[in-house]
């Protein structure tokens, strides 16, 4: 009986210390959402449920949500959940113009702090919108220059929006393990401008991707002099903030809703959490979809799938 018993909690030990290693493992990756054009709420739970099969990551996503608990990315003041950033070991965030409480942006800036990984998407060069007199307003463009590379400056233009691809997307003559079978596609994002002009990337930025504008409000007005129609929409750098301690970053300026369904992006996003998380990026990524993925367009008002609740991804 002894002997059993003994033998009993060696198997325990063992079985909990495999747990525990695996627990240990299991990196917790935070997705931060309140864009109330892009439709990062329905973009965002998808990539999520890619990286929960692929890095079995722990999943934590946070919405934009009314008083009532309801998914509205119009709500500007306020996103649930961000205290799960505290033991994030990576932060995902896809915002634009969001004038959070104090005390809700704390946990964002926080988190920049650490040192720990960050990947931006699309209007993350604008994720904030706080008064210009306010003791926030350093969050509207300074703080995303430093932090992903560049902040809000213009677009190509607002055209066709949906309906066709804007933007050819080509690789940049670059050694990078995210462009692991990243091949050029089109995308359905409008050029942003990020580079060029009075304007230059800020940090130590590697160019991974380049858009070309198919149709350019800037070529009409015969300014491309100022806006070229060709402009980085991926690179990696780092950011140092005032902790002294360095994180990876990976932004890129894509992430209109139907760009998501082609694999190239859903690879790209993928590839990149892989290099952020310090993983081996596969030489040929899994990016097939979880279940389906059939976003409204992009837009303001009302053009988000009212009457959602946030979703959970166990």
């Amino acid at each position: 009986m002894q002997n059993f018993r003994f033998l009993a909690f060696v198997i325990l030990v063992i079985v909990s210390s495999k747990l525990a290693a695996q627990k240990a493992e299991q990196p917790h990756i935070v997705f931060i959402m309140g864009d109330e054009e892009y439709r990062s709420e329905e973009s965002m739970p998808m990539m999520a449920r890619i990286v929960k099969r692929e890095l079995n990551a722990k999943i934590t996503l946070c919405f934009s949500v009314d008083s009532l608990g309801t998914i509205d990315p119009n709500r500007k003041d306020h996103i649930q959940g961000l205290e799960a950033l505290q033991t994030a070991d990576l932060m995902v965030l896809f915002t634009r113009f969001r004038a959070l409480p104090e005390h809700q942006l704390k946990y964002i800036t926080d988190y920049a702090e650490s040192g720990k990984p960050m990947i931006g998407f699309r209007t993350s060069t604008h994720a904030f919108k706080y008064e210009e007199d306010s003791t926030l307003s350093r969050m509207n463009n300074q703080w995303p220059a430093k932090v992903f590379g560049q902040q809000w400056i213009t677009h190509h233009g607002h055209f066709d929006d949906g309906h066709k691809p804007l933007t050819k997307v080509d690789l940049y003559e670059v050694n990078s393990n995210i462009l692991n079978q990243v091949k050029p596609f089109y995308a359905y994002s409008w050029l942003y401008h990020v580079e060029g002009g009075d304007w230059k990337l800020n940090g130590d930025c590697q160019l991974l991707l380049k858009g070309t504008s198919l149709k350019s409000n800037h070529q009409m007005n015969n300014e491309l002099d100022k806006f070229p129609l060709t402009n980085p929409v991926a690179w990696t750098k780092t950011y140092t903030g005032n902790s002294g301690k360095t994180a990876k970053v990976f932004f890129t300026t894509l992430g209109h809703p139907y760009d998501w369904k082609d694999e190239n992006m859903r690879r790209l996003a993928l590839n990149a959490i892989y290099w952020s998380l310090d993983k081996k990026v596969p030489e040929k990524a899994n990016v097939d979809i979880v279940g389906a993925y059939k976003p409204n367009n992009s837009g303001f008002g009302k053009k988000y799938k009212l009457h959602q609740r946030p979703i959970v991804i166990d």
